[in-house]
């Protein structure tokens, strides 16, 4: 299995009050550390980007190779940012607004409208009865069989790799997040539109410098790179064989955190450009710690390190899992489900009916 279950939640090490202690240390903003995540990442885009410029001018396949550097380091960018919506970046909230608003213009999303869909990802992950919020689109196995042929259809186009980690990623962030959400409050509706027009200018710079071929092109190539990147890795922060889910009172925040977010054990140099996020099972339990300060905790304490990790070749697996099957409470792939299939239309069929029966090698 890419994920193992961790030890019972019974250890006295699991006590809510005990992990709230464990965290506290590490829940205090370090102004220096900081500052110096801004410098090697803001400032590194910026300089990666006056790079493209002149490497343009010489030959276009030299700014490209810049360009999916550029990429990652707005991942990293795009981590800050996370962590300004949380408050926990700097010590004053102004200047975490602050820089957040620079960050999501970076990463073309409005920050106030972010924060507040993030904070409610938080309180309802895990629980399927509050899913849509902050998430990725998951059916359970009983869904999809009682779906219409169109919306099992749409569901396996949204799960589909090259539309859900290529496609999507673009669409989310240059037009999806262009749009208020219906129901919005007022102060994150106008988030949107203020980021919108902050993007209109930014982009009228960006082509009056480089010209507006060349600015289009890279800035294409720089969040496709990016946008991919983000997604997997929300995908697999949440999104392995025996993850979280449950409803109702059996919901619980601290085994939602510990069980339903992944310890995603990266190799160095892209845990340093995915800023520290595989740590997420810690970043789940307590969002007030910030990004540099989760390696840390994770290895402060018993609790999260027998969390078993999910490794970069386990994790690709996950890309395969598609519903969640409440029987036996993980997440199955499409050729899992053709195995199950006949059995659960009997069980679901009214007494005496007849089973339709499917064509061979379609769930």
């Amino acid at each position: 299995m890419p994920h193992a279950t961790p030890p019972a939640r019974s250890a006295p090490r699991a006590a809510e009050d005990d992990w709230r202690e464990s965290v506290a240390p590490y829940q205090e903003p370090d102004h220096k550390r900081a500052v110096w995540q801004v410098i090697t990442s803001h400032g590194a885009y910026a300089l990666v980007w006056c790079a493209m410029f002149f490497a343009w001018q010489l030959a276009w396949w030299l700014a490209l190779p810049l360009a999916v550097l550029a990429g990652g380091l707005l991942v990293r960018v795009f981590i800050i940012f996370h962590d300004c919506g949380h408050g926990s970046f700097l010590r004053s909230r102004r200047a975490n607004s602050i820089l957040g608003f620079v960050s999501g213009l970076l990463t073309y999303t409005p920050y106030h409208a972010w924060r507040g869909e993030h904070a409610r990802h938080h309180k309802s992950s895990g629980d399927l009865g509050r899913r849509g919020i902050g998430d990725l689109w998951t059916m359970t196995v009983e869904e999809y069989l009682a779906a219409s042929r169109w919306r099992r259809f749409s569901y396996r186009l949204a799960r589909n790799p090259w539309v859900l980690f290529l496609i999507a990623p673009l669409f989310t962030f240059v037009i999806y997040q262009r749009i208020p959400t219906a129901g919005a409050e007022p102060r994150h509706t106008r988030s949107v539109w203020v980021m919108n027009l902050a993007l209109v200018l930014w982009t009228l710079l960006g082509c009056w410098v480089f010209g507006a071929l060349p600015y289009l092109v890279l800035q294409a190539v720089v969040m496709a790179v990016a946008g991919s990147a983000g997604v997997w890795l929300f995908y697999v922060q949440h999104q392995f064989e025996d993850t979280y889910w449950t409803q109702g009172a059996e919901w619980n925040y601290t085994t939602a955190a510990l069980r339903g977010s992944s310890y995603y054990r990266l190799p160095r140099i892209l845990q340093w450009f995915s800023g520290n996020i595989g740590f997420h099972h810690v970043h789940h339990l307590s969002p007030s710690i910030p990004n540099y300060h989760l390696e840390a905790c994770h290895r402060s304490d018993p609790l999260f390190s027998s969390v078993p990790p999910l490794t970069l070749r386990a994790s690709l697996r996950s890309a395969s899992l598609r519903l969640w099957d409440e029987s036996s409470s993980r997440l199955i792939c499409f050729r899992q489900l053709r195995a199950l299939r006949p059995a659960r239309v009997r069980a679901r069929a009214p007494a005496g009916a007849r089973p339709r029966r499917a064509p061979p090698g379609r769930a």
